[in-house]
Order: structure tokens, then C-alpha cells, then sequence
């Protein structure tokens, strides 16, 4: 999966269809993100020390990352995801609409490294 915490994305399935936001967690053994406003559920809490009113709060649920896309730092539309390999050696994320970098996510490796 090559999501990323603070990806801007857009959930694309679902209902919370067409909702933007922040991936805030990703969790990889399950294939999963959690995006910021996204998935609200209604959670009950009883009164306690820590919460001293209680009732009920809203907090994200994870989404499958197949219903999520990132957005495209260029346009602002939906785009996926590709990884290549830098003269140095050095793997980054790109878009693939348009081609723009969207960070590094390996260090340079001489095997890699184009002369």
C-alpha cells in the first residue's frame, strides 16, 4: 500500500462518498486508513473521572484503502499512485496523472543508481 499519513485524499465509495481529507493512520496488516471526518460513528460513553459528563462521541472508523484515492497535488482531482526509482538510486511516490513527485520513500541504493 503506498499511502501515507497526511495524504490528502478522496474517499471514492461508500457512504462517505466523495468526502476529502487527511489519512491520519494507516494500518498496512489490514489493509486499512483512517481519514479525517470520514467514517463517523457515534460511540457511547458512560460517565467516568476522565470523562466526566459522558454521552455520546463521534470518532473515524477505518476505511479500506481501496476506497480511498489520493489527490493530485497539480489539479486537485483524484489520481493513482506509482513508485520509480531516481537517477541516484533513491525510490519516490509519483502521480500518475501528472507526474508530479509526492516524496521519497527509500533511500539511494548504489544497485539502483543509473550512470
Amino acid at each position: 500500500m503506498l499511502l501515507q499519513v497526511d495524504d490528502e485524499v478522496l474517499v471514492i465509495s461508500g457512504g462517505d462518498k466523495g468526502h476529502r481529507g487527511k489519512v491520519l493512520v494507516v494500518d498496512r496488516k489490514k489493509n486499512k486508513v483512517v481519514v479525517e471526518g470520514a467514517g463517523l460513528v457515534r460511540k457511547h460513553v458512560r460517565r467516568s473521572q476522565k470523562n466526566p459528563q459522558g454521552g455520546r462521541l463521534s470518532k473515524e472508523m477505518p476505511i479500506h484503502a481501496s476506497n480511498v484515492m489520493v489527490i493530485d497535488p497539480t489539479d486537485g482531482k483524484p489520481t493513482r499512485i506509482g513508485v520509480r526509482y531516481l537517477d541516484d538510486g533513491s525510490k519516490e511516490r509519483f502521480a500518475k496523472k501528472s507526474g508530479k513527485s509526492l516524496g521519497r520513500i527509500a533511500p539511494a541504493r548504489e544497485s539502483y543508481k543509473k550512470s
